[in-house]
């Protein structure tokens, strides 16, 4: 196996040959056999290992026997122990999912720390299919039934070629000793279950079924690949850039094939789960929206917005007598006393000073909130003003409002109120000025 091993790295791994590596070594037989395979490449690597707290002395044992490995082998040692439960119970997740964040979160760091350039894991062939099969109870798309990358930005797998078995029986032509995961023996997850009953049976009905199944991963990668190129010429087409995001245009979704389909591929990327939601947007009423932990797509009229799903500023901000100038989150307001009067543009404002009580006040639109729009003698609702100057949902998230106490003397990039007009009689005039980040 060392042979073959040497020859896969030689081939498909040629450009890291001179990187230096970070080694997840749990002190099962997998990566125990990787770090003996790494050694005997005379690669530079590193070896790390998570201690999940999970089976008390257990646990405690194999981090002993992992730093004595490292030591054998004469490479670095990292360690680092989780309470893995309470991060689970805190961020509400799977004892399996928080240990994955754990993990890669800690192996991050460490290379970060050690200018390590890569995380090498164990896993071999019967893993990738465990989390095909994993993936396809779930009813996963395309990129789930692809298996694992053998070489992604971050995490390389070299023995994803090799089977169990292989990996086994060099542990035993080497006399390699390693620990047993008792959880391992445990029907309790669904990949322990699938390991111990699903795939042998599938094996015994098809003695080729993995070999097969390697075949048909690369089938699926292929075809995979060809709808990435297929969605990008899409792109262009149906998406466009646009404030604080990007539109998609629902006329020109609704006129391609497989309307679904597009949609998905276009926006998997996001952390969205509500598909069926997402697919109603479509013919949905300007306004509604689904969200993801960190986007939003927002339907509004004949598009859907993609935007960041950040929290709303709900500050409010003081403006001096003093100040020249104020700097918020996203917007910089100037004052100045001039002269006289000019035309302004859609971010400036004049008003009389005089008129004004300080502190103004710079904060977000709420619902309910009305104004005089300048050359009008009523007043009117600052929603009906966004609805007239059809404003999506994100550019009324975005308006600013300046005040002087509750009155909103500025809808700030478009209107003024009539109330705070400047007139002949103004002998103080004070300008002020919105630069937007």
């Amino acid at each position: 196996m060392i042979t073959a091993f040497k020859e896969h790295l030689e081939t498909h791994f040629f450009q890291l040959k001179n990187k230096r590596v970070l080694l997840a070594v749990s002190g099962g037989i997998d990566s125990v056999v990787l770090a003996h395979l790494f050694s005997k490449s005379d690669w530079d690597f590193e070896i790390a290992h998570c201690n999940f707290s999970l089976r008390g002395k257990e646990s405690d044992a194999d981090a002993v026997f992992v730093e004595q490995l490292a030591a054998n082998l004469n490479v670095r040692f990292h360690i680092q122990k989780f309470d893995t439960e309470a991060f689970a119970k805190a961020e509400k997740v799977s004892t399996q999912m928080a240990a994955r964040e754990l993990r890669y979160t800690w192996f991050e760091e460490v290379c970060k720390e050690s200018q390590l350039n890569y995380v090498v894991t164990a896993h071999h062939a019967k893993d990738d299919l465990e989390t095909f099969l994993i993936n396809l109870s779930r009813g996963s798309g395309i990129e789930g039934l692809t298996g694992m990358d053998a070489q992604g930005d971050f995490v390389v797998r070299p023995l994803l070629p090799f089977s169990r078995e292989e990996i086994a029986k060099y542990a035993q032509d080497h006399n390699i000793k390693w620990r047993e995961d008792s959880s391992n023996n445990s029907d309790k997850y669904l990949r322990n279950h699938l390991r111990h009953h699903a795939i042998p049976a599938l094996e015994e009905a098809a003695p080729q079924f993995l070999s097969q199944f390697k075949k048909s991963m690369q089938h699926l990668q292929e075809s995979a690949n060809l709808l990435e190129d297929y969605t990008a010429l899409l792109f262009s087409k149906i998406v466009t850039q646009s404030f604080k995001g990007y539109d998609l245009h629902i006329t020109q979704l609704k006129a391609t094939p497989n309307t679904k389909a597009v949609l998905y591929q276009l926006l998997k990327n996001f952390d969205f789960t509500a598909w069926d939601d997402i697919y109603e947007l479509l013919d949905s009423q300007p306004g509604k929206y689904v969200a993801s932990k960190n986007y939003r797509l927002i339907k509004d009229r004949d598009v859907l917005i993609l935007t960041k799903n950040t929290e709303r500023e709900n500050s409010v901000y003081k403006f001096e007598s003093a100040q020249h100038e104020l700097q918020l989150p996203d917007l910089k307001l100037k004052k100045e006393s001039v002269p006289d009067f000019k035309r302004p543009n859609s971010s400036e404002a004049y008003f009389d000073l005089n008129l004004l009580e300080f502190p103004l006040l710079i904060r977000k639109w709420e619902e309910g909130d009305t104004f005089y729009p300048f050359g009008m003698k009523g007043k009117k609702k600052l929603s009906k003003l966004f609805k007239d100057l059809k404003y999506s949902t994100i550019q009324k998230e975005a308006v600013w409002l300046l005040c002087s106490q509750e009155d909103i003397i500025w809808v700030i990039g478009e209107r003024t109120d009539d109330r705070y007009k400047i007139n002949s009689t103004t002998s103080n005039l004070v300008k002020f000025t919105a630069e937007y980040d």
